[in-house]
């Protein structure tokens, strides 16, 4: 199997009921998505180009169009199924592309003024993975042009990255069991998601080429950074 199949599969599953799942299972999204959309630096009525790797069912980039009316998406996804609810999401928005496929197979073919992901690249295998996906994300974007990611990471100690899992669980406590956390979610972070600390991020990101970054919003092991070109 495909290093990437089972997350696919996964996804396949859980297409219709993703939103849902998402607002029950991580802290404040509606607040990471506008961090992420705010943060993007351009002015309203720019005609940009955009491409939202992971694009799940379209969430940020439905946002980005309310915030850009003229942009150019381009939605990127492992599924198929995922894809059919952000092109129904997104069935207004004139020139809007989706693409099929996973993060290996994936190459840039143009040049983009902002590269923006959610809850997606953590899924990458490898910090070398991460790393060489950083360097392709480089150089697809314009000058001036800004990556901007909004995902699970790791802390910096083992001690602090048990205080992160705490305050994760007892969020998702509140709005699904504690058998469901314990025996589904936790499991599947455990079993799909490779995380790594933000220093990490920021030590990959200057290695592919970028030298400005910032968090923009954190909350436990949940971050929004930024990066320009």
């Amino acid at each position: 199997m495909d290093r990437m199949d089972k997350i696919k599969n996964h996804f396949e599953e859980e297409s219709v009921q993703y939103d849902g799942i998402i607002k029950n299972l991580i802290p404040y999204y509606p607040q990471m998505v506008e961090a992420l959309v705010n943060t993007l630096p351009f002015n309203s009525s720019k005609d940009i180009d955009v491409i939202d790797l992971g694009c799940g069912t379209g969430t940020i980039s439905c946002a980005v169009k309310y915030a850009y009316p003229k942009a150019k998406i381009t939605c990127v996804d492992i599924s198929g199924k995922m894809l059919k609810v952000a092109a129904s999401k997104l069935s207004d928005a004139s020139g809007a592309t989706f693409i099929n496929r996973n993060f290996y197979d994936f190459s840039f073919d143009k040049k983009y003024d902002a590269v923006v992901s959610s809850l997606a690249l953590h899924h990458m295998v490898t910090k070398q993975d991460k790393l060489e996906f950083y360097r392709k994300i480089y150089s697809c974007l314009n000058a001036g042009g800004v990556f901007i990611n909004a995902d699970v990471v790791l802390a910096s100690t083992d001690a602090l990255q048990e205080r992160y899992m705490e305050q994760w669980k007892s969020f998702m406590c509140k709005n699904v069991s504690t058998d469901e956390v314990d025996n589904k979610w936790i499991p599947t972070y455990y079993e799909e998601d490779r995380p790594v600390s933000m220093m990490d991020h920021f030590e990959m990101l200057k290695n592919a080429g970028f030298e400005v970054m910032d968090v923009v919003w954190k909350f436990y092991n949940f971050a929004v950074y930024m990066a320009v070109k």
